[in-house]
C-alpha cells in the first residue's frame, strides 16, 4: 500500500494507540465512509472542532489503521506557545497553521487535516450544537484550489453531546482578549468527565476543485468553501 511521506517512529504510533485505545472503547468510536479517503496524494481533510478535541485524534488513528496514511494537522498557534508543548505536538504530527505550511505539506503529497472553526467553534454553547462556525475562514479552500487536491469533509455529530457547554461572558471575554479557552461545562452527571456517547465519524465523498483560474480565484474559493460548509452541516445535522 502506498502511504504518505509523513512518518513517525513505530514507538510513537504505538504510544498514541495505547493512549487513545481506552477512549476508543469508551466511546465505541467508528468511521462510516472510510472508502472516500484517497489512499495516496495530497488531500485536504476537513473536520469539525468539538470541545473535547480528542475525537479528532480518534479519527486520525482510525484513518491511519485503515489507509496506512498518517494525517498531518494544522493546529492553533497557542499549542506552540505553551512551554514544552510545541515539541510534543510536532512529534504528534501537528504543524502551526499557516498557508506556507499547508502548501508545503500538500506539495509533499500529505493528508492535511484542518478544523476551520478552530477554538471558536469548540467553545460554542450547546444551544448551537451541531452548528458550523467557519464563516470567513476560507484558507483551507484556497489551499485545496491552488494545490489542486480534493477536499474530504468528515463530521462527528455526537462529539457535541459529550458536554453541555453553557453560554458564558467569561468564556467570551477570555477568548476575545487572550484566545484562551475557559468554557463552563458539565459532562457525565454533575462532573466534567465526558459522557460515554457513541462517536461516529461520517466521511463525505471528495469535493474536487475546478481548474485553478487566477482571474476567478476568489469566486472559486467561495464556491468550494460553501460546498464544504454545506456538506459539514448535513453530516452534523443528520442529513
Amino acid at each position: 500500500m502506498e502511504t504518505s511521506k509523513h512518518t513517525l517512529p513505530a514507538g510513537y504510533v504505538a504510544a498514541f494507540r495505547a493512549l487513545l485505545e481506552p477512549l476508543r472503547r469508551y466511546h465505541r468510536h467508528r468511521v462510516e465512509g472510510m472508502d472516500h479517503i484517497p489512499r495516496a496524494g495530497g488531500l485536504m481533510l476537513v473536520v469539525n472542532h468539538s470541545l473535547a478535541t480528542y475525537d479528532g485524534f480518534l479519527f486520525g488513528l482510525a484513518v491511519h489503521e485503515a489507509t496506512g496514511r498518517l494525517p498531518t494537522a494544522l493546529g492553533d498557534d497557542l499549542l506552540f506557545k505553551l512551554p514544552g508543548l510545541g515539541s510534543v505536538v510536532r512529534r504528534a504530527g501537528i504543524w502551526p497553521a499557516s498557508p506556507a505550511n499547508g502548501r508545503a505539506l500538500l506539495r509533499r503529497g500529505e493528508m492535511v487535516v484542518v478544523a476551520p472553526g478552530g477554538m471558536r467553534e469548540a467553545l460554542r454553547p450547546s444551544s448551537e450544537r451541531y452548528g458550523v462556525r467557519w464563516e470567513r475562514r476560507r484558507g483551507f479552500a484556497r489551499l485545496a484550489l491552488e494545490a489542486q487536491v480534493p477536499i474530504v469533509v468528515a463530521g462527528c455529530r455526537a462529539a457535541d453531546d459529550m458536554f453541555t457547554v453553557y453560554e458564558s461572558r467569561l468564556t467570551k471575554a477570555a477568548y476575545r482578549a487572550w484566545k484562551v479557552p475557559l468554557p463552563v461545562v458539565r459532562g457525565l452527571g454533575p462532573t466534567p468527565l465526558p459522557r460515554p456517547v457513541e462517536l461516529v465519524h461520517r466521511v463525505a465523498p471528495p469535493i474536487l476543485p475546478p481548474a485553478f483560474d487566477p482571474a476567478e480565484a476568489d469566486a472559486q474559493v467561495e464556491a468550494l468553501h460553501r460546498r464544504a460548509s454545506e456538506t459539514m452541516r448535513r453530516l452534523l445535522q443528520g442529513g
